[in-house]
């Protein structure tokens, strides 16, 4: 029964969700409402990515330090593979403040209590296989290209890299793939995690529908890629400190994106109620407030 609710969720029988068609000016609303998200919850998500930065810089330095040199893209280039995973939080956020209710940091930690924790942990896995496999084949081409001796300096790979044949068959064999790697997590993967947020789907079913998705969309959804793509070389630049800033707006941006592209769900899970607006205080009140009771919220 574990296995059947992972893959399809409480209700096997229950519809797959309908899928809309979208345009480019959906991608940029999307993108400006996750940008409102980022201003409105910075602490919050600066709180939650600013492990990204972090672990390039450790990843970096392992490079260096064990004289693999040549993995440091492909590894730079993995954020954009596991990112759908690692924004779960984030989705989290942004559907509390989009439905008005309270907002704080520990809410991004919602989703391990969720219905779809199983779903989201298997998809979240197929990821990480994913992007093994793509550090594996990455390492195959350099060697095939430039054999096992390791870069002796950043200058000499550098020069290597684009001053040779070798250096150039790297380059294209390299981001060939890496493209073929991404168009592949791009549709498993733009609105599945997002839909197993927000429903108890399984992992199949946001699968399915992630794949529809970019099927009824190609050309929006290509575009949608390429703008991800850019946005994570520029974070990666300086030495990643950028992704604190590229990652959660990106994450707010694909729930926001998922919003556009999904029908509502009927049936929407129940919430607790919004928290009351806050009276604005004045200093000017105190103490007299205490015993007028005007910061007492307004009954309705």
């Amino acid at each position: 029964m574990a296995q059947l609710h992972m893959l399809v969720g409480s209700d096997e029988t229950r519809p797959l969700p309908a899928v809309r068609k979208i345009a480019v000016a959906d991608l940029k609303d999307a993108l400006v409402k996750g940008i409102d998200d980022f201003s409105a919850m910075p602490t919050h998500v600066i709180f939650l990515t600013i492990i990204y930065p972090v672990i390039g810089l450790v990843l970096a330095r392992l490079t260096f330090g064990y004289a693999v040199l040549p993995m440091l893209f492909p590894l730079a280039a993995g954020f954009a593979l596991v990112g759908p995973f690692a924004a779960l939080g984030l989705y989290e956020l942004s559907r509390r403040r989009e439905q008005g209710l309270d907002v704080s940091w520990t809410h991004a930690f919602g989703t391990l209590q969720s219905q779809s924790i199983d779903g989201i942990v298997a998809l979240g896995v197929l990821l990480m296989i994913i992007f093994l496999l793509w550090l594996a084949a990455a390492q195959a081409i350099y060697i095939a290209t430039f054999g096992y001796e390791p870069a002796a300096t950043i200058p000499d790979f550098l020069e290597q890299l684009f001053t040779t044949r070798a250096g150039w068959t790297l380059i294209i064999a390299g981001n060939g793939v890496g493209f073929l790697f991404a168009v592949l997590v791009l549709t498993i993967s733009v609105v599945s995690f997002p839909l197993l947020v927000d429903r108890d789907i399984g992992a199949a079913g946001a699968l399915i529908t992630s794949v529809r998705v970019v099927l009824a969309n190609p050309i929006t959804m290509a575009l949608w890629g390429l703008l991800v793509a850019c946005l994570l070389v520029l974070g990666s630049l300086p030495f990643f400190l950028g992704l604190s800033i590229v990652l959660p707006v990106l994450g707010h941006s694909t729930w926001h994106l998922y919003r556009k592209a999904v029908e509502p769900d009927p049936n929407p899970r129940q919430e607790e109620h919004p928290s009351p607006p806050k009276r604005r205080r004045y200093a000017a009140q105190f103490p007299a407030a205490l015993f007028t009771g005007e910061d007492r919220p307004e009954r309705p």
